[in-house]
């Protein structure tokens, strides 16, 4: 592929014929207007969108965004990356907010208390996208997103609201603070990424799986692994958008649009056809999701 191709939006996929929702998706960092996507989604059979807030400023717009469009439904949350930010601070200034202070508990503590506010809203239907994440935080970090996670738990059960789990090289310890906790009657595992013996832990305990673009990339085969085992009742589809994007267009940005590519990859390694999938997929959503 030629390195213009790279801002070149993928085309359009043939759409579907059962309609579908993208069970996570980033409309705040994506290029179109939310009008824009929401149409270009419609058109290919990607009806409902769950807009995934990750900080207190993209939680508060989530939730506005929902109120304002039907197709769109919410969940807030500090994502795992910012919870030790609010606590130890963010000299690099890596994530929107740009460079913070330390504000230690008391400020983990207030924004906690905002997400807890939102979370009672009607048009949001989760807590999320929160969990562990060893990747991008060191060991310093891992106290301020064990806290913020319980909190999430907590918060999710109060409110009766899906719980959305970012779980990146965190495995062991999620599902362990899922247990000790006792895991939101509706937990979404986004973006699984663990293996098939993960894919059984999760679906004795009922939790959904929700698969992203990666799904089809070539290196991916233990994910297709969890796919092929993971019950069709418990699983998800989303984009992750503007992340994540599916094989042939990895590197471009993805879109809720390109939810049919990664569908139709999830039907073949289920030995489902694409509506059967899709049937299940749309079914599942909404029940995750409460709408």
């Amino acid at each position: 592929m030629a390195p213009q191709d790279k801002n070149t939006p993928p085309p359009l996929p043939e759409p579907l014929r059962v309609a579908v929702a993208d069970s996570h998706t980033h409309l705040d960092m994506q290029e179109n207007t939310v009008e824009e996507a929401l149409a270009k989604a419609a058109s290919v059979g990607v009806t409902t969108v769950v807009q995934v807030g990750c900080d207190l400023a993209g939680s508060r717009w989530a939730a506005d965004t929902a109120a304002a469009h039907d197709a769109v439904r919410a969940t807030v949350a500090l994502h795992p990356n910012e919870a030790p930010r609010i606590v130890l601070g963010d000299p690099d200034g890596w994530s929107r907010q740009g460079a913070r202070e330390p504000g230690g508990d008391a400020a983990l503590d207030a924004a906690l208390a905002e997400i807890d506010a939102l979370a009672a809203l009607p048009h949001v239907h989760g807590v999320g996208e929160t969990g562990l994440d060893y990747f991008r935080t060191g060991p310093d970090g891992m106290a301020a997103q064990e806290r913020s996670f319980r909190a999430h738990i907590e918060i999710a059960k109060r409110h009766d609201k899906a719980l959305v789990i970012h779980d990146r090289e965190a495995h062991d310890d999620v599902l362990r603070i899922l247990r000790e906790e006792g895991a939101p009657e509706r937990t979404v595992f986004h973006c699984y990424s663990g293996d098939a013996a993960m894919a059984e832990i999760c679906a004795d305990a009922g939790y959904f799986m929700s698969f992203a673009g990666n799904v089809t990339f070539k290196n991916a085969q233990p994910l297709r692994d969890a796919l092929a085992v993971a019950p069709a009742e418990l699983v998800l589809v989303e984009t992750d958008a503007p992340f994540l994007t599916p094989a042939p267009y990895r590197g471009r940005a993805n879109a809720p649009y390109l939810i049919p590519v990664t569908l139709r990859a999830m039907a073949e390694v289920k030995g489902l056809t694409e509506d059967e999938l899709a049937s299940a997929i749309a079914a599942n959503t909404a029940r995750a999701f409460g709408y």
